[in-house]
C-alpha cells in the first residue's frame, strides 16, 4: 500500500514540541492524525556537494537566492540568506513521519535528562534481559516485515536470504541525495543476537564476513572505499535485533548516534572477541541513557546506577 505522506502531514494536528537540536538542525513535533499520536521530525538538509562540484562556475548563485546584510567589520561580512531549492537535488529539509506513534517512540524523541551508566554483567542479567524480553514480539514486527516479507524491498541495496545473510538499505536518517551524509543500516537474518551482549568468540568469522560484504557492496554501489566508512553498533540499541550502522566518515553529525557511550566500532568488537570470546558477557559496559528510556523506569536498574 502506497502512503500519501502529503495528505497525512496536512492532517497533522500540533500538540507540542518534543525536542529541538541546534547542532543537527532538527526538530521533533508531537501531534495527532485521526486522533492517533504522530511524530513529525524535520531536519534541514545539507548541501549537495556533488551537484556543486558538477557546475562550479554557477556557485554561489546556484545556492543563494537572496541576501540581506547583517553586519561587516574589516574583511568579515555576514548576512541572512534564502537558498535556492529543488526537491530532487537541493531539498530544503528531510521529513520523517512516525504514525501511529507509540509511547516508546514519544519517549525516544522527547527531550530528556541523561545519565552515564556502567552496566555490570549482574545488572544485565537482572534488569536488562527481562526488559529486552518485553521489547520483542510485536515490537519487532516491522523488522521481520523487512527481512522476511519484502517490506521496503524497493529500497534494498543488498539482500542475502541465507541464514547468515542480511538486508542492507538506506537508513531513514539519510536523504539519499548527499553521499557525504550517507547512512545505511544492515539488519541481519540471524534471530539469536539481540545486542553485543549475545556475541561470543564463535561469531568472529561471522562478523568479519558481514563487515567485508558491507564494504564491498557499498563500494560497488556508491564508490566509497572501506577507509571512508564507519561501521558500528549501538549499545543500548534502539531495537533488540542485531543491526549495524554504516556512515560516511565525513558525515558532519548524528547527534549522539556516533558519540562515545553509544557507538561501538565493529572492528573493536571483533578484536575484543579475539582477545576473549566471552568479552561482552563479562565486561562492564559504559553508555549514556535518557530518563525516557524504558530501562530507566525500572527502580532496581536506577538504584544500581545511582549506587555506582
Amino acid at each position: 500500500m502506497t502512503i500519501d505522506i502529503t495528505k497525512l502531514i496536512e492532517e497533522f494536528e500540533f500538540n507540542r514540541i518534543l525536542n529541538s537540536d541546534t547542532q543537527t538542525k532538527q526538530i521533533a513535533i508531537l501531534g495527532t492524525i485521526d486522533l492517533e499520536n504522530a511524530i513529525l521530525i524535520i531536519e534541514k538538509s545539507p548541501f549537495n556537494i556533488e551537484l556543486i562540484n558538477s557546475d562550479p562556475k554557477s556557485v554561489p548563485t546556484k545556492i543563494i537566492s537572496s541576501l540581506s546584510l547583517i553586519n561587516s567589520n574589516d574583511v568579515y561580512n555576514w548576512a541572512k540568506a534564502t537558498l535556492n531549492q529543488d526537491l530532487d537535488q537541493l531539498p530544503a529539509a528531510k521529513v520523517n513521519l512516525i504514525y501511529p506513534a507509540t509511547e516508546t517512540h514519544i519517549r525516544k524523541y522527547n527531550q530528556q535528562k541523561l545519565h552515564y551508566v556502567r552496566e555490570t554483567p549482574e545488572m544485565y542479567y537482572q534488569y536488562v534481559i527481562p526488559y529486552i524480553d518485553t521489547m520483542k514480539g510485536e515490537r519487532l514486527k516491522w523488522v521481520y516485515n523487512i527481512l522476511f516479507h519484502g517490506k521496503e524491498k524497493e529500497s534494498f541495496i543488498y539482500h542475502d536470504e541465507s541464514k547468515d545473510g542480511f538486508v542492507l538499505l538506506p537508513d531513514m536518517k539519510w536523504d539519499k541525495v548527499n553521499l557525504e551524509n550517507l547512512y545505511l543500516c544492515c539488519i541481519v537474518n540471524r534471530m539469536d543476537i539481540g545486542s553485543i551482549r549475545d556475541l561470543s568468540g564463535s561469531d568472529v568469522i561471522y562478523l568479519g564476513n558481514l563487515q567485508n560484504t558491507i564494504q564491498k557492496v557499498t563500494h560497488k554501489k556508491f564508490g566509497l572505499p572501506q577507509d571512508q566508512l564507519k561501521i558500528f553498533v549501538h549499545y543500548q540499541p534502539s531495537y533488540y535485533h542485531f543491526h549495524l550502522h554504516i556512515v560516511n566518515v565525513h558525515h558532519p553529525g548524528l547527534g549522539d548516534g556516533i558519540a562515545i557511550g553509544k557507538a561501538i566500532l565493529v572492528d573493536d568488537i571483533i578484536d575484543n572477541l579475539k582477545i576473549d570470546g566471552e568479552y561482552y558477557k563479562k565486561k562492564t559496559i559504559g553508555y549514556v541513557i535518557g530518563e525516557n528510556h524504558g530501562l530507566w523506569s525500572i527502580e532496581g536498574y536506577r538504584n544500581s546506577v545511582r549506587s555506582q
